[in-house]
């Protein structure tokens, strides 16, 4: 068990088993099995694995919101449960939901007095987070209008307005475009270096190899691997040698001089790569600084051709009226006004008949004059 004096580690669990069961208490999914994990200060802990891996449910027994079956789990040296622990985690779950008709600012707002924080404490913290999250100027806006990478950046500020120690994010870059996702990796790079523990979830493995320093990998509710990136991913019987472009001679000569230590099948001289990213963001920095924008976004889609040339505003209406307009139709056959007449002329009402009565077949008329008379 986690030692409640030592402040460098903040999780630790042993041998943890969850297993849920039906109404009839027979249990139907082992989601978790035997699993260790502990996560120390200051580290950015990735957990990867398929959906069903048992990831989002670890994530919930971290947070308290579910009992372990079996095994030992501490956070912050005490029970998930423990009312101290809560009040230094902050959680990002993989659906955000506000309520719609709100904006940014009442929010936050809302989550602070849940919280119990002072008001000025809050103003000051909900100015600060949207400001960080860069929903500054959508403060005024109502959620309900928010697209799904803002949604996302205003449930990271929640999950920070009471300056948690720890933060456990659930796929934090699920359905976020490539800039979106840039985005919110870079905030959690920066709240690592401001001394945040971050653990987060996600089944895309670029994003957790960009920002997290320890991995685990899970796979029926078991780890598989777990350890430093670094160490992980290096290719130790393999060296990497990175030099600026030379003459085909030195490369030639570079190239025998390796081939003789350990082989001509395994040196390998090609032209290096960066990441399908970085050139994605770099075309679209180069296009916001080219102010080729919408008027909707700050970056998006080019502007049209015609709008980048000096052209008259009255011909490109034409252009635009003309190609909208319907196709002639053939002359339509000549009506003459009687005919008109007696198509749009209303359809003359009969007189209501009154209704006729009908004997009931159902109904003994003798015993009916029987009770008439008298």
């Amino acid at each position: 068990m986690i030692d409640p004096t030592d402040n460098n580690l903040l999780i630790d669990g042993r041998n943890l088993t969850k297993v849920f069961k039906d109404f009839w208490g027979r249990p139907t999914v082992i989601a978790v099995h035997d699993l260790d994990i502990t996560v120390r200060t200051g580290t950015i802990m990735g957990l990867l694995g398929p959906n069903g891996a048992g990831k989002t449910t670890l994530l919930k027994m971290a947070l308290g919101h579910l009992y372990p079956t079996s095994g030992t789990l501490a956070v912050f040296g005490r029970s998930p449960r423990d009312v101290e622990t809560k009040s230094r985690l902050g959680y990002l779950p993989e659906r955000t939901a506000f309520y719609r008709t709100l904006t940014a600012e009442e929010v936050l707002r809302l989550f602070g007095d849940i919280l119990g924080l002072p008001r000025d404490e809050t103003a000051r913290r909900t100015d600060q987070l949207l400001d960080m999250v860069g929903l500054q100027g959508a403060r005024d806006r109502r959620v309900g209008g928010f697209s799904h990478g803002m949604g996302r950046r205003l449930g990271l500020a929640q999950a920070l307005l009471n300056d948690p120690d720890l933060l456990i994010l659930d796929e934090p870059t699920a359905g976020m475009d490539p800039i979106g996702c840039h985005e919110m990796k870079s905030l959690i790079l920066t709240l690592a270096r401001r001394g945040k523990t971050v653990v987060m979830s996600s089944h895309l493995l670029a994003d957790v190899q960009d920002v997290c320093d320890t991995i685990m990998i899970m796979y029926g509710g078991t780890v598989c691997q777990t350890g430093p990136v670094s160490e992980l991913l290096a290719r130790k019987d393999e060296l990497e040698i990175r030099a600026p472009r030379v003459s085909p001679k030195a490369l030639a000569e570079a190239k025998a001089a390796l081939a003789r230590e350990a082989g001509v099948d395994r040196v390998h001289v090609s032209t290096p790569t960066r990441s399908l990213e970085d050139y994605f963001l770099e075309v679209m920095r180069t296009a916001h600084e080219q102010k080729q924008a919408t008027a909707g976004a700050r970056m998006g889609t080019g502007v049209a051709a015609y709008l980048q040339q000096d052209v008259d505003p009255k011909a490109v209406l034409e252009q635009l009226t003309h190609s909208r307009q319907a196709p002639e139709l053939p002359d339509a056959p000549t009506v003459d006004a009687a005919s008109i007449e007696k198509l749009t002329r209303a359809p003359e009402r009969q007189p209501d008949k009154p209704p006729t009565a009908r004997p009931d077949e159902n109904v003994d008329t003798d015993y009916l004059n029987r009770l008439t008379k008298n």
